[in-house]
C-alpha cells in the first residue's frame, strides 16, 4: 500500500505522493475553516449576552422595547439599555463589532429568541412528560382586554415522585361553546406531542359549559380520553360554599356589603384614609389597612373579618369625626350588637376553613388528603353547633360591646307594607334589629352554620364512589390502605393489570418501613422500585397525577395581568405566551442552557452569517 503520513494539526490522513499546490490548497482550505470557526463562536459568545438579558426580562415580566429606541433616545428601552450597560463591564462586547446587517437587536430578532427560550423551556417539560407516560390537564379561560384566553397546565409525577404543575401556554379562542374549548385543548396537546399519551384527569371550575356531564367540555373531552376523570376545582368549590352561604342568608349578606361599603368609604378618599390613620396612632391600635373583599377568591374574607375587629375603635371614632351623610350610616350600622356579634361568629367559623383554603394553595396536594382535610372542618363545624357555642360567641360580643360603650337595643322595627295586589311568601317591610342572644342564635348562628354544612356535605365529589375508594387505598394513613378489591376498580378504569402478589410483598416491604416514613402517597410511591412492583407503581402514580384544584391556571392569568398592560397591549399572541411561559416556569427557565438556545435561534430561518458550528472531528 501507499505510504501515508499524519498532519499532527487536523488528525487528518494526507497522501504522501502530492504535488505542491495540492498541499497548498489543503492549508488553505484548513485556515479559512478554522476563521470561520473562530467568527461563528465570535457571534455564539455576542448572543450568549443576548439570550441572557432576554431570559432576564422574560423572567422578571419587563417590558423589552422603549418608545424610542434611537440613538439620540436617552431612554432606549429596557433590552437595549441592558445591553449598554453590560458593554461597559464587558471586555468582548467593547471588542466585538456585529455586522450592521447581523445586530439581532431588531424587534423581529426579540420575538425569535423569546420563541427559542420559550421553546427549549417546553422541550423540557414533554421530555419530563412522555417519560412519566401519564399527565392530567387544569384548564380556565379568562377575559383579556377584549379577547378570550385559555390557559392549559399539566400536572405530572416525575419517577423521583416529585409532583409537578407545568404551564403550557395561553390559546386565545373566539367562541365560548364547549366544542370550540375542547378543540382547542385537543389542539395543544397535539402540538406538544402529547395527546397519545394516558391523560388520567381534566380539572376545571363549576361553570356549565366545562362541567357538562353531556355535552360540557369534560364530557366532550373524554369521548377521546375515556380514562380522564372530571374534578371540579376543589379551591372553587369551598368559594362557592362561602358565597352560596351568604346568598341564602339575608343577614350575612347585609354584613358584608357593609365591610365592602366600609372599605370603599375609606379606599375612594384620602382624607377619609388619612383620619383613619391619625386615630390608628392615637388609640395605638396598628396601622393595618381595610382589605377588598372578592367573589372569587374568599380566604379574603377572614382577613377582611380580623382587619375590622382589630379596627374597630379607630373606625368608630373616624366616622363620628366625618359629617358626611354616609360616614353617619356606616357609623350607626357599625355599632349595632349584630354587626358585632357576625363579626366574632364569621371570625370563628371562616378561621376554621383558613387551613383549608392554604391547603389546596399547595402543589403538592393530592385528592385523599384533601378530602381528609375537608372531613375534619365539617367535623368541626358540626362540633360548633351548640347552645355553648351560640353563647361563647355572644358573651365575646357583650365584651367587645362593653369595651366600645355600644349599647343594645331591644326596639324591633317591622313597618308593615301593603301590597294588596301581590302574593308573597315572606313578610314585608324591614326586618327587625338583632340583639337578644337568643334570637342572633336562631336568625343568624345556627342557619350560616347549617347552610356551611349543608354545603360541605353536597361538594366535593364526582369521581366515583369506587375510584375514589381505589385512590383512598393508596394513601398509608387509610383504613383501605393497600386493599386489593378497592384497588381493582381504580387499576381497571386506566387498564392497569394489578397482581395481588405485588400488593403482598407491598404490605410485608411497608410494614417494615411504616416508622421511617411520613404517611403519604408521595413517600410510598419513592419507596417503591419500579421492576418489584411495576403495577403498584403505577397505580400510585396515578393517584398522585390527579389534581385537585385548577389553582395553577389562575396563578398563570395574574402573569397574564402582568404582562399584557395597557402600555404593551399591541403584543402578538405568540409573543405573550412565550413571555408567560418565561415569567411562570422561572424554575426551568434557570436551568435553560443559552448554547441550546442559540442553537434553536440558528434554525428558525436561514441566516445571513452562520451560528451552528460545524461538528468536531476526532
Amino acid at each position: 500500500s501507499a505510504q501515508k503520513h499524519t498532519c499532527r494539526e487536523t488528525h487528518t490522513t494526507i497522501p504522501a505522493k502530492r504535488s505542491p499546490n495540492t498541499i497548498e490548497h489543503y492549508f488553505t482550505n484548513y485556515q479559512l475553516q478554522a476563521a470561520n470557526t473562530h467568527e461563528i463562536e465570535g457571534r455564539r459568545e455576542y448572543l450568549k449576552r443576548i439570550s441572557a438579558v432576554t431570559a432576564f426580562l422574560g423572567k422578571q415580566g419587563i417590558a423589552f422595547r422603549g418608545h424610542n429606541e434611537g440613538p439620540d433616545s436617552t431612554n432606549k428601552g429596557n433590552f437595549m439599555e441592558c445591553i449598554i450597560l453590560l458593554e461597559q463591564f464587558d471586555p468582548f462586547l467593547q471588542n466585538h463589532k456585529p455586522a450592521s446587517c447581523a445586530t439581532y437587536l431588531s424587534p423581529s430578532s426579540h420575538n425569535e429568541m423569546i420563541q427559542s427560550t420559550s421553546d427549549v423551556i417546553i422541550s423540557r417539560i414533554i421530555s419530563e412528560i412522555k417519560e412519566t407516560k401519564m399527565y392530567a390537564i387544569m384548564v380556565d379561560e379568562a377575559r383579556d382586554h377584549h379577547t378570550e384566553q385559555l390557559a392549559l397546565c399539566v400536572r405530572y409525577v416525575c419517577p423521583q415522585g416529585l409532583v409537578k404543575k407545568r404551564f403550557l401556554g395561553f390559546s386565545q379562542f373566539d367562541a365560548f361553546d364547549a366544542k370550540t374549548i375542547t378543540d382547542t385543548i385537543e389542539q395543544q396537546l397535539e402540538k406538544h406531542g402529547i395527546r397519545h399519551l394516558t391523560c388520567v384527569a381534566q380539572s376545571y371550575n363549576g361553570a356549565s359549559v366545562m362541567s357538562g356531564a353531556v355535552r360540557g367540555v369534560q364530557a366532550r373531552f373524554r369521548e377521546k380520553h375515556p380514562e380522564a376523570l372530571y374534578i371540579h376545582c376543589y379551591a372553587h368549590e369551598l368559594n362557592l360554599i362561602l358565597c352560596s352561604t351568604c346568598k341564602a342568608i339575608p343577614e350575612a349578606r347585609d354584613f358584608f356589603d357593609l365591610l365592602e361599603c366600609l372599605y370603599s368609604f375609606f379606599s375612594t378618599s384620602l382624607i377619609h384614609h388619612q383620619k383613619l390613620q391619625e386615630f390608628q396612632k392615637q388609640l395605638e391600635v396598628g396601622d393595618r389597612q381595610l382589605v377588598q373583599l372578592s367573589q372569587t377568591r374568599w380566604a379574603c374574607q377572614i382577613e377582611s373579618v380580623n382587619a375590622i375587629l382589630q379596627n374597630l375603635p379607630a373606625l368608630i371614632q373616624t366616622l363620628g369625626s366625618i359629617s358626611a351623610p354616609l360616614a353617619k350610616g356606616l357609623e350607626s350600622k357599625l355599632c349595632r350588637i349584630s354587626t358585632i356579634y357576625m363579626l366574632v361568629m364569621f371570625q370563628a367559623l371562616l378561621s376554621v376553613t383558613q387551613g383549608l383554603h392554604k391547603y389546596l394553595q399547595k402543589e403538592t396536594v393530592d385528592l385523599v388528603q384533601a378530602i381528609e382535610y375537608k372531613t375534619a372542618v365539617q367535623t368541626t363545624l358540626k362540633s360548633y353547633k351548640s347552645n355553648e357555642k351560640a353563647h361563647e360567641i355572644y358573651e365575646k360580643t357583650k365584651a367587645l360591646c362593653d369595651n366600645l360603650e355600644i349599647h343594645s337595643t331591644e326596639t324591633h322595627r317591622n313597618k308593615r307594607k301593603k301590597m294588596h295586589d301581590f302574593v308573597v311568601e315572606t313578610p314585608c317591610g324591614t326586618r327587625p334589629v338583632l340583639s337578644n342572644g337568643d334570637d342572633l342564635r336562631e336568625r343568624v348562628f345556627f342557619p350560616v352554620l347549617d347552610r356551611m354544612l349543608e354545603e360541605l356535605q353536597k361538594r366535593f365529589s364526582g369521581v366515583g364512589e369506587k375510584i375514589l375508594t381505589g385512590i383512598q387505598a393508596c394513601h398509608p394513613a387509610s383504613e383501605h390502605f393497600l386493599n386489593e378489591e378497592a384497588l381493582k376498580h381504580l387499576a381497571q378504569h386506566y387498564s392497569i393489570q394489578i397482581k395481588p402478589e405485588e400488593i403482598l410483598v407491598a404490605k410485608c416491604f411497608l410494614d417494615r418501613k411504616k416508622k421511617d416514613i411520613v404517611p403519604t402517597i408521595q413517600n410510598v410511591f419513592s419507596l417503591l422500585d419500579k421492576d418489584m412492583f411495576p403495577s403498584l407503581k403505577a397505580i400510585f402514580q396515578v393517584s398522585l397525577t390527579i389534581p385537585v384544584t385548577s389553582c395553577s391556571c389562575e396563578r398563570s392569568f395574574s402573569a397574564l395581568r402582568r404582562l399584557h398592560t395597557w402600555l404593551r397591549n399591541t403584543m402578538g399572541q405568540d409573543r405573550l405566551s412565550n413571555l408567560a411561559i418565561m415569567s411562570i416556569e422561572r424554575e426551568m427557565l434557570a436551568k435553560v442552557n443559552h448554547a441550546e438556545v442559540i442553537d434553536r435561534f440558528a434554525k428558525l430561518k436561514p441566516r445571513r452569517f452562520s451560528l451552528t458550528l460545524p461538528p468536531s472531528k476526532h
